[in-house]
């Protein structure tokens, strides 16, 4: 897996043991970890759009508040890239995000 990927995966919900496949966008990976950031279909939410012209089954948002570590077992498959201007979009909204504990 590569920073931008768009994968299908297994997620375990925080709040439950249930688990769902649901789209995630890979931030990096190592060891066999992956760590992402979730993508969900209500564009009403908050986060970085992805649309059908970018490579989305549907419109949808990148959601820069829900990032986890899945393990490389729970990814079923890779949908498609980010391009490379969407995928600067998003680890710029992220290292935003990072700054906030450093200051």
């Amino acid at each position: 897996m590569h920073s931008g990927d768009v994968v299908l995966c297994d997620v375990q919900f925080a709040d439950s043991f249930e688990v769902k496949t649901r789209p995630a966008v890979v931030l990096f990976e190592e060891y066999g970890n992956i760590v992402v950031a979730g993508i969900t279909s209500n564009t009403k939410m908050k986060g970085i759009p992805l649309t059908i012209s970018d490579g989305a089954i549907k419109d949808s948002v990148i959601k820069t508040n829900y990032v986890f570590t899945i393990s490389e077992a729970m990814v079923k498959k890779k949908l498609f890239t980010l391009t490379k201007e969407k995928k600067a979009e998003l680890h710029a909204e992220i290292a935003k995000k990072l700054n906030i504990l450093i200051t």
